[in-house]
């Protein structure tokens, strides 16, 4: 006999018991929290961060380290003769609080975020601590309530973390991010595993007993039982301790892990492959099935409706795990969208003149729109904005980072989606892409063109490459059009000029602009205030 499982799901403690998951709106409510308060912490965990092989703490102790060099940069001198304190305090009145201005707020929901990525307890609570702090302030802070909705999620608080998504929708006019479908998602995930529960508790009236009962005790004991072949005792337990964790508000995250093992001994005990149990769910293995056969002897009615109910289980915890990570899908072929090869877009685009357009001050404030739209194709990138005098209104090809879907919902011919990890652009695809907004679309061999195709590693261009660059680079690389211009392209010089939505997102630090413009500059044939021509 192999031997049981020794993770037993958690039981939490009365004194400190949440409310049940499906508690109302007032689960996103904000714990109020002072900005002073805030950066006193991000100071505590900055000096308790050190150097080692995590690369995501140290990504957060680079971010703390900026957030408050930005607040000491803002702060006025603390008087000479007061000691020195964990953080400098501006001269204020006593009792007067800390304001989050711009200049700490985006630093503020950098670190916030890098805390998140870490996906430890002690930065979870980091993060929730800055989320809460900007909305101690920013009530209307769109990405403090994003930033708080994901902390929540990650901790298993899902209707908390729907009520947060809600609140940032309803700022919002641009869902550049995908958070309805993620909503919908959630909703549906949870309405399948009550579902679920509710079917389990319907096949084993016993386990209510149980139900009542510590979690850790019923658990146990089914585990006890199983290993001495009490299948029915086991699973009345087992059981019970899945529902008295769903009744108790435990996490999420928890009663799922307790669900997957439940069906995963389940599994193994019937014979069927790729159960998940640790051992065998009544002792006797996969081969010895007759002793937990129905009326008939193994194969007979009773067992074959007991597999078909378990595959239904199967099933519903499946589709609820696939929704809670990418939403309801209405059309998974996505409109018949056609896949598009490096060598079909090649030919797709030779011998036609090509303009990419900045999303610069630089176009927003032009009339170049009807110049724009002479081009035989006109690529336009991200969260670009149209204004058809000053942009042009054509947008033949949509360049596109993986990480956020704006304008992914715009009908445009061709749309090229890249990122760095095949995974997580698999991920993104999955999740945001619009079913009939685009005809075709870049296949995993357009997905990062000047790593992949032109094999240009870290130690020859150390910066990731921006959207635009890594565009501009595959049709220099491809060489098939007779006239690539660049329109606007001032590498941000003259500021965004984006979806009202985007332009609360920073220019991002982790490109090298300098280089970009460097590269452009040494093959651009001619250059204007506005147009850089290559070709």
């Amino acid at each position: 006999m192999t031997k049981a499982r020794t993770r037993w799901p958690r039981q939490r403690d009365a004194e400190v018991q949440a409310p049940p998951e499906g508690g109302g709106p007032e689960a996103a409510d904000v714990t109020p929290t002072d900005l002073e308060t805030c950066l006193r912490a991000c100071a505590a965990h900055s000096g308790k961060l050190v150097a080692g092989l995590d690369r995501r703490r140290t990504a957060l102790a680079e971010a703390l380290r900026q957030l408050l060099a930005a607040h000491a940069a803002s702060a006025p001198a603390a008087p000479a003769a007061a000691g020195l304190p964990l953080l400098r305090r501006p001269g204020k009145e006593p009792g007067a609080a800390l304001v989050l201005g711009d200049d700490l707020l985006d630093p503020l929901l950098a670190a916030g975020n890098k805390a998140l990525d870490c996906d430890y307890e002690d930065e979870r609570k980091l993060a929730l601590l800055i989320a809460d702090t900007v909305l101690t302030q920013r009530k209307r802070s769109r990405a403090g309530w994003r930033l708080r909705a994901r902390i929540l999620e990650v901790m298993g608080q899902e209707s908390a973390a729907v009520a947060a998504y809600e609140r940032y929708l309803a700022f919002t006019e641009d869902d550049g991010f995908g958070v309805a479908a993620k909503v919908a998602g959630l909703r549906e995930g949870a309405r399948l595993r009550g579902e679920l529960l509710h079917r389990l508790a319907r096949s084993c009236p016993e386990a209510q007993e149980f139900a009542a009962r510590p979690v850790t005790e019923s658990w146990a004991a089914g585990l006890d039982l199983r290993a001495r072949g009490d299948r029915s005792g086991a699973r009345a337990r087992l059981i019970g301790a899945l529902l008295a964790q769903s009744r108790e508000g435990t996490p999420v995250t928890e009663v799922q892990e307790t669900v997957s093992q439940y069906l995963g001994l389940a599994r193994e005990a019937a014979g069927i492959p790729g159960g998940g149990g640790s051992g065998t769910y009544d002792g006797t293995g996969p081969r010895d099935r007759s002793r937990h056969s129905g009326p008939g002897g193994p194969g007979g009615p009773g067992e074959t409706a007991e597999l078909t109910e378990l595959a239904a289980l199967t099933a519903l915890y499946a589709e609820q795990r696939r929704l809670r990570m990418r939403g309801p899908v209405d059309d998974p072929t996505f409109g018949g969208v056609r896949w598009l090869t490096l060598g079909e877009f090649r030919n797709r685009i030779a011998g036609k003149s090509i303009c990419l357009i900045a999303n610069s001050q630089r176009v927003g404030s032009s009339s170049l729109g009807a110049e724009i739209d002479a081009y035989d194709l006109v690529v336009r990138f991200n969260s670009y904005r149209i204004d058809p005098v000053a942009t042009g209104g054509r947008t033949d090809i949509h360049v596109s980072i993986h990480k956020h879907g704006f304008n992914w919902d715009r009908r445009v011919d061709t749309r090229l989606i890249f990122g760095g990890v095949s995974g997580d652009w698999k991920h993104s695809l999955r999740n945001r892409l619009v079913p009939g907004a685009q005809t075709y679309l870049g296949d995993e061999s357009l997905r990062w063109p000047m790593r992949d195709i032109g094999h240009v590693g870290k130690e020859e261009w150390p910066a990731i490459p921006t959207t635009g660059f890594n565009m501009l680079w595959l049709l220099d690389f491809l060489d098939v059009s007779p006239r690539i211009d660049l329109i606007g392209f001032d590498f941000y010089e003259s500021g965004a000029y984006r979806l009202p939505e985007a332009m609360r997102m920073p220019i991002t630090s982790v490109h090298e602009y300098t280089s970009e413009k460097a590269w452009v500059m040494e093959r651009a044939q001619s250059v204007t205030d506005t147009r850089i021509r290559l070709r």
